[in-house]
């Protein structure tokens, strides 16, 4: 097996992703890159030819050029799905990559806003310039349903259900979901809407456009949020998965319905939404030290 053989299969799982599992572009570009980095740690070795000592170097060269466990976690488990498609569909006697796991390592929390934060973002004095009022919509829109950032900008006027106060979410995978929108987002769409209709080009699809009236990107959505906290003087690097962090964090520690907010957010997994109790756990922490009559440092007298 050659080289070109190897790009060849590779080429036909991504082919496989894109069109029998319904991956996302982003979802397989990650792939892309994870197994090119496989090829090229191969070098000449046919794949067919990899053993389980290979893919454990493999690990520990990355791992040696300062790949976090996390990182290692991801590729590794990317190279056992191209293998299972291998032996599956290509006739590979065996999969080298099972049994190997990443060394671990710190798990992070994601970064939220406080409550109060979340409300100074918000404040956006729109006016009747449109932008401003798209903006408004697309930041309460995001964190009242917990949006990630690809549904944000691919969720279309017909998605929504106002009266209702629901929205049709498209997810990873293609999975749909219904969540509930807020009475502020609501109005703040609404006030939208009545622009956007002057604005919108033949071809624009989403709810949320650009100044020129196509779909807006991704980019430009992050970079209204990032210079909006600037404005308000918000010291921290918000983006758009802050205010989704934001939102489960809030949520959960108001209702304490894990399973609710999992559903909210779209996660397959509950494990996924469990990072968020981690969060809670530390707001009641600071609560419990500074009211419990046994946790408040004495002062010095």
């Amino acid at each position: 097996m050659t080289s070109d053989n190897s790009q060849e299969l590779a080429s036909a799982y991504l082919s496989h992703l894109a069109t029998e599992r319904r991956l996302s572009p982003l979802t397989c570009q990650s792939y892309s890159r994870d197994i090119v980095v496989l090829v090229k740690l191969a070098q000449n070795l046919p794949l067919d030819q990899l053993e389980i000592h290979n893919i454990r170097r493999f690990a520990a060269q990355l791992h040696g050029h300062g790949f976090s466990g996390r990182s290692l976690a991801r590729m590794l488990s990317a190279w056992r799905g191209f293998y299972r498609y291998l032996t599956r569909d290509h006739g590979f006697g065996s999969n080298p990559c099972a049994g190997v796991r990443a060394p671990k390592s710190p798990r992070s929390l994601p970064h939220t806003l406080s409550p109060d934060e979340a409300a100074k973002l918000l404040e956006l004095s729109s006016g009747d310039d449109p932008m401003a009022l798209r903006d408004k919509a697309m930041f309460e829109l995001c964190y009242s349903s917990g949006l990630r950032l690809a549904e944000l900008a691919g969720i279309k006027p017909e998605d929504l259900s106002l009266s209702d106060g629901t929205a049709r979410v498209t997810g990873k995978g293609g999975k749909t979901r219904i969540v509930p929108v807020g009475s502020k987002a609501i109005q703040a769409v609404c006030g939208w809407i009545t622009q956007r209709e002057g604005l919108v080009q033949p071809g624009a699809t989403a709810l949320f456009l650009s100044r020129y009236g196509k779909n807006i990107s991704r980019r430009s959505i992050a970079q209204r949020l990032k210079d909006q906290a600037v404005r308000q003087g918000i010291n921290a690097n918000v983006h758009p998965h802050v205010l989704r962090h934001s939102f489960a964090s809030h949520l959960l520690q108001s209702s304490g319905d894990l399973r609710a907010v999992q559903e909210m957010l779209g996660h397959a997994n509950i494990s996924s939404t469990q990072v968020y109790t981690h969060l809670d756990f530390q707001h009641l922490s600071q609560v419990y030290d500074a009211a419990h009559p046994r946790a408040r440092k004495k002062k010095q007298g």
